[in-house]
């Protein structure tokens, strides 16, 4: 899966700088062609000498020592490269990527690349727990940046714990896995609906929900990754537009309606994981409501049941609704998508402590039309999305799991 592969290998400073070097030589082994960037630091650990007779290729340290002086080094290599790995990834390089760096060679290429970025972390196993590194690392998976956990054991400052980085062999095997599945939906167009819509009683009041739009924003930062055009359809968030991704901006249940119905007929997968609102004021008021000394009750409106509408109109797409659910999952779940005409829902139990809206995982039930079932347990919603997209492209083509 590595044959021909360009990879840009950045080796920060620590003492597991010294596992670069074995990485660098399995990389070539699998076939492919490894360029190194070191910082500073990591010439503390390992010479560049080292990854230069490994990769058989220059060793870049200095933003500013051009190797080819027709070409913009950093530039040049972050336009190169397939893919991006970051091991070992310290506490300091992930800080800066988070923060948007940028210093020295290293991390100039990286805000340059738009290639898939893999971080294999490597620190001191309290660093690793630090609230300032948790924070990053979150920054970073929400920018669709990819991680390849640190494994547990003895460490080089004596703690035992998180915070070894992974072994160059399982960095290699978890790399051609990705090259494996990453292009999956090539081709293939893919709409998806993400956050709450708001329904206004006057300027400066309205009804919502608590939705955040991160399973949404995570469902199209994973397809994009696996080679979709992606249209992104979002309510009022506080979130990044992921990278390749078409963003369009509603409000109302009804701009949803509207947004959805016109991008619809020309779509492959639809997810429509959005938390529409089900009700509306029945009257809109054109000014601020005063107050008064006795009580105010708001008559509501059914909206347009979106989903409901996709599955009257499906032809060719493969629709994918989603639900929130306390109790009954399944049971709910199939009365959801026999009604509606899905092909697939996900069902997430919000009553699991870290599910649901405002949270950064969910554990969920996937149902198929075909009588399938997948569950999930607790995740990042970024996992759960590639597990989801997967899943669907092995049912699309009547594959197994």
């Amino acid at each position: 899966m590595l044959e021909g592969k360009k990879i840009v290998l950045g080796v920060s400073g620590g003492i597991a700088a010294y596992k670069a070097a074995a990485l660098t030589s399995k990389l070539a082994q699998a076939g492919a062609e490894v360029r190194v960037i070191m910082t500073e630091s990591a010439h503390h650990f390992v010479g560049p000498n080292t990854f230069q007779a490994l990769s058989r290729r220059p060793v870049y340290t200095d933003t500013f020592k051009e190797v080819d002086p027709t070409q913009i080094q950093h530039i040049d290599l972050a336009d190169w490269a397939d893919l991006f790995l970051l091991a070992p990834a310290t506490a300091n390089i992930i800080g800066k990527l988070a923060g948007g760096i940028a210093d020295d060679m290293l991390s100039t290429t990286l805000l340059a690349t738009e290639a898939p970025v893999y971080i294999a972390p490597a620190m001191n196993v309290h660093m690793y727990s630090h609230p300032a590194v948790i924070k990053n690392l979150k920054q970073l998976d929400e920018w669709g940046f990819r991680f390849i956990e640190p494994g547990e054991g003895y460490l080089a400052c004596g703690y035992v714990g998180k915070g070894r980085l992974e072994e160059p062999e399982s960095i290699v095997q978890v790399l051609e896995n990705e090259f494996n599945k990453t292009k999956v939906l090539q081709g293939k167009r893919v709409l998806i609906t993400a956050g709450p819509t708001r329904e206004n009683i006057d300027p400066v009041r309205y009804f919502t929900n608590p939705s955040t739009g991160r399973m949404g924003f995570a469902l199209a930062r994973q397809a994009s990754l696996m080679g979709a055009v992606v249209t992104l359809i979002t309510g009022p968030v506080d979130l990044d537009t992921p990278g390749g991704v078409n963003r369009i901006d509603i409000i109302t249940a009804e701009d949803m309606y509207q947004a959805v119905l016109k991008e619809y007929p020309q779509q492959d997968i639809v997810i429509k994981s959005a938390a529409v609102a089900d009700y509306k004021p029945k009257v809109t008021y054109e000014h601020k409501m005063k107050k008064s000394s006795g009580d105010y009750a708001v008559e509501m409106e059914r909206t347009k049941d979106i989903l409901k509408e996709l599955g009257r109109q499906k032809e060719h797409q493969y629709l994918i609704g989603f639900a929130a659910e306390t109790n009954d999952l399944e049971a709910y779940g199939r009365q959801k998508l026999e009604k509606k005409n899905l092909d697939a829902i996900v069902i997430n139990n919000v009553a699991e402590e870290g599910s649901g809206f405002g949270h950064d995982t969910n554990a969920s039930l996937m149902i198929f039309s075909t009588g399938k079932e997948n569950t999930y347990p607790l995740m990042s919603k970024d996992d759960l999305a590639r597990k989801i997209l997967e899943e669907s492209v092995h049912d699309m083509k009547g594959e197994p799991s």
